[in-house]
């Protein structure tokens, strides 16, 4: 340890900084390349560094990682989610365009409701078995938050919610999208990329305007409207392969 290591752990506050990695682990229960990942995606604020390869971490760092787990075990949102819970996204809505969502959201919640069953979970192994699916693969759907895994009784769960995502990427491995082609999970990242900077896009210009007008209203048109956008996007994404094969 060199000398300035030396001294930046002597003077530490270890009143402060009470945790080592090996604590916050044994504290969670999560392994360390867990604790790093959400360290990483920025879920958990980085440890007070005394050196390259040494850290040591606060309450606020234990109270984060238990708050993490609490929104993805017990109420299964994706890791992107829980991003934008943490970071205090929906606070940019005043007090009465949330009090207009909360009434919207209660009559459009046959809309929104999962075509599978609410709040049930799948267990993971078996799906995987079905669908040629691979255990780092769905690890790295797991990092692009298109499904949150929980463990019951020691077995890792995906709600039902989000099976469709297992059943759509073995649909693209069995049209030919296969590893020794190049292809992989990392490759959906740019259409989550693209559709989570349209869906911001969305609320920040449709809000303002909606929040003007009833709640009855505000619903009927997110209901006969959601579905004719996405008729749009599909559509237009076809029309833009078809154009772009019409000039050869």
């Amino acid at each position: 340890m060199s000398r300035t290591s030396s001294r930046a752990a002597a003077t530490l506050d270890r009143q402060r900084w009470p945790y080592r990695m090996k604590d916050l682990c044994e504290h969670t229960g999560l392994d360390r390349q867990t604790v790093h990942f959400y360290i990483a995606k920025g879920l958990v604020p980085e440890g007070h560094k005394t050196k390259a390869n040494m850290a040591y971490y606060g309450e606020e760092h234990l109270e984060r990682l238990r708050l993490v787990l609490e929104l993805k075990n017990e109420r299964f949102l994706p890791l992107d989610t829980i991003r934008a819970v943490l970071d205090g996204e929906d606070h940019e809505f005043s007090p009465e365009q949330r009090a207009l969502l909360v009434q919207v959201k209660e009559r459009v919640a046959d809309v929104l409701a999962a075509s599978r069953g609410s709040g049930s979970t799948v267990a993971i192994a078996p799906l995987l078995r079905k669908h040629g699916v691979t255990r780092d693969e769905l690890r790295e759907l797991e990092q692009l938050g298109l499904i949150g895994t929980v463990k019951i009784r020691g077995a890792q769960h995906i709600p039902e919610d989000d099976v469709w995502v297992i059943e759509l990427w073995a649909s693209l491995r069995e049209a030919g999208f296969r590893t020794e082609l190049g292809f992989g999970v990392k490759d959906l990242g740019s259409y989550v990329a693209a559709i989570d900077a349209l869906f911001e896009r969305e609320v920040r210009d449709l809000t303002p305007r909606l929040a003007r007008l009833p709640a009855d209203q505000v619903a009927e048109l997110f209901r006969r409207g959601l579905p004719l956008v996405n008729s749009f996007l599909a559509r237009y994404h076809q029309a833009k392969a078809r154009n772009f094969f019409a000039q050869f």
